[in-house]
């Protein structure tokens, strides 16, 4: 079985449990636009005419497309039923759901999640018109549930190619490590690193031009940017937020290293009491993350150990979900603040994938952010891989 397969089951098993009756995916040339959900319906595929991917609680898998993709679509072994036309869809998509019936259709629209939200406001027009006079037009509902879901709960091949991406991302970090000497810059520790994703032949998780993030040093611009010409030099700490793509499916990692100076054996008093607090918001926020536990009140474990320790709080979420994007799903562990919605809200499920990356600045030395990946299962949130426990040193 694929794994859009396996992703199309998933998502009617989803239909059942939340007693929707319909999910109906409406797109037009999607070389242009692009919604996120086609990548688990048809794979890397375009459509180019109006064509509606229709999924059932009851199992019914049918595709409404142009003539001239209707045996691509067949060859993938997706659909039970794929309806073909020429002129205009109007008539087949309304017959095909007045047969249906259904008392909810749910349309990929939504106020928290962009990738739950690929229907355009054009297109959402163009359906209403479609099913103006019958009583569907009036059963539309929003998909972002049943997408939470489908991106979130991360099969067994999922979990795996997430893995690989991870065990990769950290052979590429240790190698880094043993590369990097004072008077380096950190575009050129970043442009190592870019070479050893050709020798694993590996894409990016996110742009290119911030990825990795290099910071060294007190006067580094930390956050999405990109590596700059500042010099590594003895007395920094070296940040990096690096994250790749193996078969669709990416890592996110961030790690720290200390360079030592001439006299120094170990890093700074203040440079360890850093990185133990960040470990120490990781470890205590993870071991909170269990399903059914809210994604705000995990992010304020986290926060708290960070503040009560005197450091400011950071600016952003403690995590986010993982998967074909390094930003993915609808839950987050994160503050509730408006730009992120309900998000933090949502409870954790069985099977999703995040990131837990707490940060804080150690004035004079430079920024200290780890970010681990884990999955949860019935016991509880379980590391990837092992997490960064010491700071690595660099002799220079």
């Amino acid at each position: 079985m694929s794994l859009t397969q396996e992703k199309v089951n998933q998502a009617v098993e989803i239909l059942k449990e939340q007693k929707t009756d319909m999910w109906l995916t409406f797109v037009r040339e999607t070389s242009g636009v692009r919604d996120p959900a086609l990548d688990f319906l048809i794979g890397a595929a375009d459509l180019t005419w109006h064509s509606a991917l229709i999924l059932t609680s009851t199992g019914e898998k049918i595709a409404i497309i142009g003539n001239l993709e209707k045996d691509g679509i067949q060859r993938m072994n997706v659909f039970d039923e794929v309806l073909g036309y020429d002129k205009s869809i109007r008539n087949l998509l309304r017959d095909t759901i007045t047969r249906l019936n259904p008392q909810q259709i749910a349309v990929n629209t939504s106020r928290d999640n962009v990738h739950a939200d690929g229907l355009t406001h054009a297109m959402y027009e163009s359906l209403k018109e479609y099913l103006e006079g019958t009583p569907y037009a009036d059963r539309l509902v929003s998909a972002e549930p049943v997408i939470n879901a489908m991106r979130g709960r991360k099969t067994p091949v999922e979990q795996a190619r997430i893995r690989k991406a991870i065990e990769i991302t950290e052979e590429i970090f240790q190698k880094t490590f043993a590369f990097i000497k004072v008077g380096m810059t950190e575009i050129t520790v970043a442009n190592y690193m870019h070479n050893l994703m050709k020798e694993y032949s590996v894409g990016f998780a996110w742009p290119e031009e911030n990825n990795p993030a290099v910071n060294s040093g007190p006067n580094s611009p930390v956050g999405h940017n990109g590596p700059t010409e500042i010099k590594i030099e003895r007395g920094h700490i070296i940040h990096f937020d690096f994250g790749i793509k193996y078969e669709e499916y990416c890592s996110d990692i961030q790690r720290v290293a200390y360079v030592l100076r001439e006299n120094e054996t170990e890093a700074p008093i203040e440079v360890q009491r850093g990185f133990l607090t960040v470990r120490t918001a990781i470890e205590q926020s993870r071991k909170a993350m269990k399903a059914g536990a809210i994604g705000n009140h995990i992010d304020t474990i986290s926060r708290e150990v960070i503040t009560d320790s005197g450091y400011p709080e950071y600016p952003y979420a403690l995590g986010h979900q993982l998967g074909r994007v390094a930003h993915d799903g609808g839950a987050l562990l994160g503050p509730l603040w408006e730009k992120y919605g309900d998000s933090p809200n949502q409870k954790l499920e069985i099977d999703q994938v995040y990131t837990i990356e707490p940060g804080l600045a150690v004035p004079n030395y430079g920024y200290i952010g780890l970010e681990e990946d884990v999955f949860i299962t019935s016991k509880g949130a379980e590391y990837f891989f092992e997490p960064q426990k010491e700071i690595i040193l660099i002799k220079g």
